[in-house]
This record gives structure tokens, C-alpha cells and sequence, in this order.
């Protein structure tokens, strides 16, 4: 771990995962400067607390690169060479690491990407929790010093993230499918939704939970996509391929009265679906609670409440909305041996459980 007189941060691009930064490394007790190029948004950021300054201190030991990621590699670089201690530890947060990994041969640099962020854009949207309970990838080469993973591990962990290690091309494989397919099929749902409701407006009247969910990440800032999506587009155009297929092979189905191929996609995705890993256990430690809960305030602190009570950690938990105005499910994952005990508590409260493992 960094010793506390070298806790100085510098980050390049105060956008909203890099102005997040700032502020949970200033949580945890780090010195942060940072640019970016706006100036006005160097001066927002001193304005509230972001950054204490522009200019990066001397005592600098960790550099946190957020700029698009068709920039990373020239601004790591070009901040390698002009700071030769060896002690100093550079890494990135951008969402395609391949290329970048390839072009900063240096072993006091290590690549990144937190699986983190929300629909609100640059400063405005930064927060300081935002890190905690992500997944934070890391994509060690063969020349990444064990000193120099361990420690940027450490000051992951020290803003709430879980870290994992990948390579930078496994990385890039596994994201394209995670995160930047689902992303180009948002925004495909929403733009054809959209069209269609040019021609009978009441179409968005009727979006339901399920239509709201899968389109969500398409009210992300559109602006840095096109530069992750472009430097994986490998990756991204195999995966489309396969899904292409998939949805070619119901849509024969529908038309020629295959319902046992559209059954058996609904129960396996189903069953996936549920052992989708929790934050802090593994999927088969986990069980699921789904809670019935109506629009009202103080429904959410009444369930959460009650896990406190209990001493029961609540490792993920999802809002499936309804119709506007009929409620939802709360989708809680928590420890399989406390289960049965929060679903009865729950019970006792008035609230329909129903527990899934």
C-alpha cells in the first residue's frame, strides 16, 4: 500500500468517472489534483471540492488517466517519460484495454476498468460511492511488477471496488458481450421504440418494468461510446454475430410453431440469470428474495431495516419497476443460510416473498 506521505493522486480528465475518482480517493484520505481540457471544468471541479488543485504535486504516486480511450496510451506515455520515479504508478478507466495495454510498455503501468456509472453526465453525476461494490478489472502483463498490482489492488479496495485480473484480450472479449453489446441494443430498442411511437404515440404509454430496464443505459452520455465501441469493434462485431443467430433461430421458431425452442431459451435464460454472481459471494451461496412493493416512500427503508435487524448483508439488490403507478419487486440477493430467516421477518412485516435459490 502506498505509504500516507505519498497519498497524492493526480487525475487527467475530470469527466464522470474521473471526477468519481477524485472524490473517493479524498474520501479515503488522498490529495488529488487534476486536468482536463476544459477549463472550466478545472475550475467546477475546485469549486466543489473534486480536486484541491490543477497542478500535480511532486509527491505524486498515483496517476488515474479517465480521457477517452483513443487517448490513453499517448497521455500515459507521454506522462511516464516526463516523470522517471520508479515508485510512481500510472492506470486508466477505460472500457477497452487491448490496444492501449499493447502501446504503454512500461511496467509502472497497469490498465483499468471500473464496471461503475450512471446515467448523469461529467461533473454533475460524479460521486464518491460510486466505486463501491464494482467490479474494478485489472489487466496485468507478463512485465506488471507483483508490487505494483498489489498496491493498486489495495487502493481499489480502498474505495469500495472488487477487483479482478484479466488480460487485456480477455477483457475486451467479456466486455463486448457484458457491457458494450448490451449497450448498442439499448439504444437499437429505444430508437425503434421511438419510431414506432411516431405512428401511434400511446407506445410509450405502455413501456413496461421490462421495456424501462433494458433501455436504461441508453440515457448515458452517447459522446463516449463511440471511441470504446470503435477500439473493440472486433470483439463487439463477433458478438453481434452470435446474437444475430440466436435471434434468427426464434424468430423461426416463432413463425413455424416451435414453442419448445422459445420455452427452453425462456427457462435457461431464466435459470442464468438468477445465478448471476453477487458482489461478495459466489452464486451458489446466494439466494433471492423477491419482494412485492408498492410506489410508496418508506417501503425500501422498511425492508432494509429489517435485514439490519437481523444482521442480514443484502449483496445486491435490483428494482424491477412495473407499470407506472402499480409498484414493483425488490430482487434482493443475500447469504442462502439467512434466507428463510429475512424471508419470515419480511412476511411478519405484510410484505408477498417469495424466496428463489
Amino acid at each position: 500500500m502506498t505509504s500516507p506521505v505519498s497519498r497524492h493522486a493526480h487525475v487527467v480528465g475530470l469527466g464522470l468517472i474521473g471526477a468519481s475518482v477524485a472524490l473517493a480517493l479524498r474520501q479515503a484520505g488522498w490529495k488529488v489534483t487534476g486536468t482536463d481540457l476544459n477549463g472550466d471544468v478545472v475550475d467546477a471541479a475546485r469549486a466543489a471540492g473534486i480536486i484541491d488543485d490543477e497542478r500535480m504535486s511532486e509527491a505524486t504516486s498515483l496517476i488515474v488517466i479517465a480521457t477517452p480511450a483513443g487517448t490513453v496510451a499517448a497521455v500515459a506515455n507521454r506522462l511516464l517519460a516526463e516523470h522517471v520515479n520508479p515508485d510512481l504508478l500510472v492506470t486508466d478507466v477505460a472500457g477497452v484495454k487491448g490496444s492501449i495495454v499493447h502501446d504503454v510498455d512500461d511496467p509502472r503501468f497497469l490498465g483499468g476498468h471500473p464496471m461503475a456509472g450512471t446515467e448523469q453526465r461529467g461533473l454533475a453525476g460524479a460521486r464518491a460511492d460510486i466505486f463501491q461494490g464494482c467490479t474494478w478489472v485489472l489487466t496485468p502483463t507478463l512485465t506488471t511488477l507483483p508490487a505494483t498490482y498489489s498496491e493498486l489492488h489495495g487502493i481499489l479496495r480502498e474505495i469500495g471496488a472488487n477487483v479482478v485480473a484479466v488480460s487485456a484480450e480477455d477483457h475486451d472479449r467479456l466486455v463486448a458481450l457484458a457491457s458494450h453489446v448490451p449497450h448498442l441494443l439499448a439504444g437499437a430498442l429505444m430508437n425503434e421504440a421511438a419510431r414506432a411511437a411516431e405512428e401511434d404515440a400511446v407506445l410509450l404509454q405502455l413501456a413496461a418494468g421490462g421495456f424501462r430496464d433494458m433501455t436504461r443505459i441508453a440515457a448515458g452520455d452517447p459522446s463516449i461510446w463511440p471511441d470504446v465501441l470503435f477500439e473493440n469493434r472486433l470483439a463487439i462485431g463477433q458478438t453481434l454475430l452470435a446474437l444475430e443467430d440466436r435471434l434468427r433461430q426464434l424468430r423461426q421458431a416463432l413463425e413455424t410453431g416451435g414453442r419448445g425452442v422459445v420455452e427452453e431459451s425462456l427457462r435457461t435464460a431464466s435459470i442464468a440469470r438468477r445465478q448471476l454472481p453477487g458482489r461478495a459471494l459466489s452464486a451458489e451461496n446466494l439466494a433471492y428474495l423477491r419482494v412485492a412493493v408498492t410506489d410508496q416512500p418508506g417501503v425500501l427503508a422498511a425492508v432494509t431495516m429489517a435485514a439490519s435487524d437481523l444482521l442480514v448483508n443484502i449483496y445486491d439488490i435490483e428494482i424491477a419497476h412495473g407499470i407506472e403507478g402499480v409498484g414493483g419487486t425488490l430482487l434482493l440477493a443475500v447469504d442462502a443460510n439467512q434466507a428463510a430467516t429475512f424471508q419470515n421477518a419480511l412476511s411478519e412485516l405484510g410484505f408477498s416473498v417469495a424466496l428463489e435459490r
